[in-house]
């Protein structure tokens, strides 16, 4: 069944499926229809995610196991609750110790029949996998490494099996006879001979492609379908599997076709591929509507250029976003991802060489292709198959521009053909072998694992005029949606998506809604913020430690702006931005990093924060934004109401019914604990016992009618009709609205028939005043009478 909304809980060892079972008469009573859970198989010991899977046939011990799940579904369905899991097809942990089919694999070699299960390159790697796991090169570790009880052991950690028959070798000869290599963590950025999840060497590429493999890593989530205990999927990283639509194919028939969704990040305009047959995407690409139709424009442009002027960061490292993004791409594929381009190349290399009209093409000629049309795809993957027919998508995401521009830099114009070569490749139109599946295949899933490391994780963290706009399917260089835009997206969602998912706030976002509002409401003043800088400017002068760099200085000051709400009660420990902004400065990689990092930076980046936005500052912030807290409000509460009752299916992240305020993970990834409701709470229990009491409004028979305002106000409000029995009406950029006056005459007319605002009880019809409607609260829910 396609659920009405869903709530999503993070398990983890200190919130398992009893504190869940816990929880549900409350989601129940907030009107949820599923329980929306992290994944549940078994999972490195202590793992707060989940992500990291050892085992896909049985449920995680330390949750509760398979018995505390069967429970938790069991209390659910008495509060007339079903289950939406997330599940992890693309890859497991790279831990031999605690993933048994790994652990196999190294013991007995490419002969083991687990070793189809894994991405492996054997002959890359001499017949052995690359295991980049020790703390210093393998020379320097010998002393540590010792026999112990039939296994190879390193410290206490570190566990793995011998190949038969080699126990009672000397060491050296000990460590050349094994199927596995292990070295320095290190080499992994260009040895490494296994797929893995993005740049995570812990974690390794499963080919869920091998319908044996399939069928091995499901049977548990598929029986646990069948029984009726779990009635929807959440699908994680799609983009990283060879064939997501003939993965999604199969899990739909194993499933028989139950609520499906995909964590699909769209780049702007890009659609769904139609033939998934899925009921849409996790929702980032609705995050990123939603929260740009509440960003005013203009003002996103001033504080661009003011951001330019104050933190005057280098072009390229921060100053424009399109160079930004390409400067990355070059950072993340030169250096992160050189191991997954030498793979490449090496399959290009057995294509050519078995091809006379191809040979001829040196391996550096390869090499350069291969970057140079990765760093140039614009959307996070081409989806082609060798052999078969090419979407238009497919080749407009390697296009002709992005050849010509790759061929441009290469001196000799004919050594450039191997652009032409390298495109045909990824776009499977040079034939259907092995090598030509594995080349088309590879490409996309590292373009995939490019985009995300050098867009979310790196140029996210480098550009910074507007930190709202730096979200999961965000585009912070062009931060603002219009509403027309808006309205144009829901259509399309009514009516070729009408039950995929939303969201506002998720486990990944790196910053909950609730911080985004706080930031993007600069936009609709940028002149205050510049008044802000300059007075905590004035006030550090002689006291707290100065910023390392003015960049940091302008994110770690708008990340205070977010991080510090001005309702009644407690702010945040402002210590919790320290992580958050040292995980920052991390990623851009500016000036440190995770692999090779800066203390005298760090500590410089840590005693500014916690004397600045974290210290006695932060009343002068809350002052700030308690001038700002009405227009904050009115686009916390605006966003909230639109995602619960626009197009799809609403999925709630845990305490977001009511404020939330989290930064980055893992300061977003807490327990979840209930606490005392507030307005959002109000709006958002109205809105789901709307959703469950009448599902065909909202689902996926209903319409999308957007509705206009007439007069002076018009653009400051943002209103549509659902199956013409629910509206919505809320309040956009209203820091303008008030300096402007009001709403003064400024109406909407209502469809036919009367209307009783939900929030009130008021009656309404016609064309009614907005400032009549909204006198009470920036957002009005009405249904008909």
């Amino acid at each position: 069944m396609t659920p009405t909304a869903t709530y999503r809980l993070q398990l983890q060892p200190d919130f398992p499926f009893s504190s869940a079972a816990r929880a549900v008469p409350y989601l129940a009573a907030l009107g949820v229809s599923h329980l929306h859970l992290s994944p549940v198989l078994e999972a490195v010991p202590g793992s707060a995610h989940g992500y990291d899977v050892v085992d896909h046939g049985a449920v995680r011990a330390e949750l509760g196991g398979e018995e505390g799940l069967r429970a938790l579904a069991g209390r659910a369905r008495e509060y007339g609750l079903g289950i939406v899991l997330d599940i992890v097809p693309n890859h497991m942990a790279a831990s031999p110790r605690h993933n048994k089919a790994l652990w196999e694999v190294l013991r007995e070699g490419p002969a083991s029949p687990y070793a189809r299960w894994f991405d492996i390159d054997w002959a890359a790697g001499g017949g052995k996998v690359l295991l980049p796991v020790l703390p210093g090169p393998v020379g320097d570790e010998l002393d540590a490494l010792r026999v112990e009880d039939g296994t190879l052991r390193h410290g206490e950690e570190l566990c793995f099996p011998l190949a038969p028959g080699t126990e009672d070798l000397p060491l050296p000869e000990l460590l050349d006879a094994q199927h596995y290599r292990l070295a320095w963590w290190r080499l992994a950025r260009t040895e490494l001979n296994y797929r893995r999840f993005f740049t995570i060497s812990e974690l390794i590429g499963v080919r869920v492609e091998d319908p044996e493999v399939f069928a091995a890593t499901h049977a548990k989530i598929l029986e646990l379908v069948r029984d009726g205990v779990v009635e929807g999927l959440r699908v994680d990283h799609p983009d990283g599997l060879a064939d997501p639509e003939g993965y999604l194919r199969r899990l739909g028939e194993a499933t028989g076709g139950c609520w499906t969704v995909v964590e699909k990040v769209l780049a702007d305009d890009e659609v769904l591929p139609a033939g998934w047959p899925v009921a849409g995407t996790t929702g980032y690409d609705a995050l990123r509507h939603i929260d740009g139709v509440f960003t005013d424009p203009a003002g996103a442009e001033a504080l661009e250029r003011r951001y330019r002027e104050v933190a005057a960061p280098v072009g390229d490292r921060g100053g424009y976003w399109a160079g930004t993004v390409r400067r990355a791409a070059y950072k993340v594929v030169f250096h992160e991802l050189a191991a997954e381009t030498a793979a490449l190349v090496r399959t290009a290399e057995r294509v050519c060489a078995a091809d006379p009209a191809l040979r001829d093409h040196a391996p550096w000629a390869l090499l350069t292709a291969v970057r140079e049309l990765l760093v140039r795809v614009p959307v996070y993957r081409p989806y082609a198959g060798a052999g078969g027919p090419c979407p238009e998508a497919a080749e407009a995401a390697v296009s002709e521009e992005a050849v010509r521009q790759a061929k441009a830099v290469f001196a000799v114009e004919r050594e450039a053909a191997a652009v032409d070569v390298v495109r045909e490749l990824a776009l499977g139109r040079l034939g259907s072998g092995p090598d030509h599946v594995a080349f088309c295949a590879r490409f996309a899933q590292t373009a995939s694992a490019l985009r995300a490391k050098s867009v979310e994780d790196t140029a996210f963290y480098r550009y910074v005029p507007l930190l709202s706009a730096n979200e999961v399917g965000g585009d912070p260089g062009h931060p603002s949606v219009s509403p027309e835009r808006f309205h144009a997206y829901c259509l399309r969602l009514a009516r070729d998506w009408p039950a995929t998912g939303t969201v506002l706030t998720t486990h990944d976002t790196k910053r909950s809604a609730d911080v985004r509002a706080g930031i993007a409401v600069l936009s609709q003043c940028p002149e205050r913020w510049d008044e802000l800088l300059a007075q905590v400017a004035e006030e550090l002068a002689t006291t707290g430690a100065p910023a390392p760099d003015p960049q940091v200085a302008w994110q770690a000051w708008q990340t205070a702006v977010g991080f510090t709400p001005a309702s009644d009660g407690s702010p945040p420990e402002g210590a919790r931005m320290v992580p958050a902004l040292l995980k920052s400065v991390r990623e851009a990689g500016l000036h440190t990093s995770w692999t090779e990092p800066d203390p005298l930076y760090e500590r410089a980046v840590t005693e500014f924060v916690e004397t600045g936005p974290a210290g006695p500052a932060r009343r002068t912030v809350a002052a700030f934004n308690r001038a700002l807290a009405p227009h904050v409000r009115a686009g916390a509460l605006g966003a909230a109401l639109v995602q619960l009752t626009m197009p799809g299916v609403p999925d709630l992240y845990q305490g977001t019914e009511r404020e939330y305020v989290a930064l980055v993970d893992p300061d977003n990834r807490r327990p979840f604990r209930t606490g005392p409701p507030d307005d959002r709470t109000v709006i958002t229990t109205a809105a789901l016992r709307l959703r469950r009491e009448q599902p065909g409004v909202f689902g996926e028979s209903g319409t999308y009618t957007p509705l206009h305002a007439v007069g002076p106000a018009a653009a400051h409000c943002l209103a549509f009709a659902r199956t013409g029995r629910v509206v919505t009406v809320v309040t956009r950029l209203p820091y303008g609205l008030e300096r402007a006056g009001g709403w003064g005459a400024t109406e909407l007319p209502l469809p036919a028939g009367r209307w009783r605002e939900v929030l009130t009880g008021r009656e309404v019809s016609g064309a009614v005043r907005l400032g009549k409607l909204l006198a009470d609260s920036p957002v009005a829910l009405l249904t008909v009478i």
